[in-house]
């Protein structure tokens, strides 16, 4: 059987040995939709439960427009010219762009232009968060689970917030866009931390597909909350990037009818755990580093077996990164043994922890293995990961170890799929 992984911006095809128990599972194909501007433009003037956004917008109105960075695929090619033409009676100097890049490192001036078009940025003033820098920021407030919320001082003195995005699966938060633009993405990093600590991420709740009940989602529902003027403008996506649903109006409307939405598309149930879990981490540009590329492997991790094997292919173009939190922690626990103990005993020293102690989590429960051309062996193994240089021929390996009743699964698009087994306990009330 020969399958396509989701591998940077043209795929990575990969045999599959004849003779064994191989299941492909991916999100439910819906069709882009015909007229992709027409549709955000149609939402925009139909928005839930909240008046259209040219009635919301006079011309005196200091808007923000926060937007995704490199890591997403939003489609900002066709959102912005729709979004904007709905602000045209609004003059350009009212008008912010800020990039929510939450602790995620700033975006280059390159991609900056990927992202938003030469005639925005050269019309447009754009703000990134800088989450490290307390002078960017105001308090306006403590949640009720006790998280003091700061958010970007110059967004907060904006009379009309638009939040955009796109709804896909997340490994701890349910799902991605809503409130997640504000807090982590415009929010200050003791904020961040908090939501992200690991008393939070160690909840039964904080997981794939689920979102009332989970401690980080409410906890980013209630931080966007706490600025007035909030409207959200979320896409879904297909595996080709088209726009297949648009979700405009009030924060909670929208949202939860756009994770309604993608839950439908992207729950995948089995009946039993795999020995072997080959996944991608949905392309470009999310398989951008290893640090993204630990959605990928926790998607993965949901139906393996304890003990079994995750190979997952991530083009990696950005390095681990190198310098970052991820890769700092990564080397000084040294080992895969090491590194959960390692967190837990200094998290309150550390920066970005939480996507290290979900990796330490899966590499508990399964031995994983990376395969990219972009990065050396050595790299990935300062990474605690096992590096591939033919993934065709690891996995003719793995199965004449495991026999010839080894079960395999496939996960094409990686993360954009939510597999999940029937009555077994979910990875995140996995303890090691």
């Amino acid at each position: 059987m020969k399958v396509k992984l989701a591998y940077g911006k043209r795929g990575l095809t990969l045999k599959i040995p004849d003779g064994f128990h191989t299941d492909v599972i991916q999100p439910r194909f819906v069709e882009g939709i015909r007229d992709q501007a027409g549709a955000v433009t149609e939402a925009l003037r139909s928005p839930l439960q909240c008046k259209p956004l040219k009635q919301l917008a006079g011309r005196r109105t200091q808007i923000a427009i926060i937007f995704s960075d490199i890591t997403r695929a939003t489609p900002y090619s066709v959102i912005l010219p729709a979004l904007l033409k709905e602000l045209s009676h609004v003059p350009p100097q009212n008008i912010v762009f800020f990039c929510a890049t939450g602790t995620h490192r700033p975006v280059t001036e390159k991609e900056l232009l990927i992202i938003l078009g030469r005639e925005v940025t050269d019309t447009y003033r754009v703000v990134q968060n800088n989450a490290t820098d307390p002078d960017q920021f105001v308090h306006i407030g403590n949640n009720s689970s006790g998280n003091e919320i700061y958010l970007n001082l110059e967004l907060a003195s904006c009379d009309l917030k638009i939040l955009t995005g796109f709804i896909e699966p997340h490994f701890f938060m349910g799902f991605s866009g809503g409130g997640k633009a504000v807090m982590p993405g415009m929010a200050m990093l003791e904020t961040i931390r908090f939501n992200h600590s690991i008393s939070m991420l160690e909840h039964e709740n904080a997981r794939w597909g689920i979102t009332d009940g989970n401690p980080l989602w409410e906890d980013v529902r209630e931080a966007a909350e706490h600025l007035p003027g909030l409207f959200l403008m979320n896409v879904t996506l297909n595996r080709n990037k088209k726009i297949t649903r648009v979700f405009a109006g009030s924060l909670r409307a929208a949202h939860r009818k756009g994770c309604a939405f993608a839950r439908k598309t992207a729950m995948v149930p089995v009946d039993e755990p795999y020995d072997l879990v080959i996944t991608s981490n949905s392309g470009y540009p999310l398989d951008l580093n290893i640090y993204q590329s630990v959605k990928g492997m926790s998607a993965a991790a949901q139906i393996v077996k304890k003990g079994g094997e995750i190979l997952i292919a991530a083009e990696c173009w950005d390095g681990i990164p190198a310098g970052s939190d991820y890769e700092k922690i990564l080397m000084a626990a040294g080992n895969t043994n090491a590194l959960y103990s390692y967190i837990k005993k200094h998290e309150d020293e550390l920066g970005d922890t939480w996507q290290v102690f979900f990796q330490a989590l899966i590499q508990q429960k399964a031995n994983v293995s990376l395969y990219t051309r972009r990065l050396d062996d050595a790299t990935v193994r300062r990474a605690l990961l096992n590096p591939v240089d033919d993934p065709g021929l690891l996995v003719e390996k793995i199965l004449r170890e495991k026999g010839k009743k080894a079960r395999v699964c496939v996960m094409p698009e990686g993360p954009q799929t939510i597999p999940f087994i029937r009555d077994q306990q979910p990875l995140s009330k996995f303890k090691p």
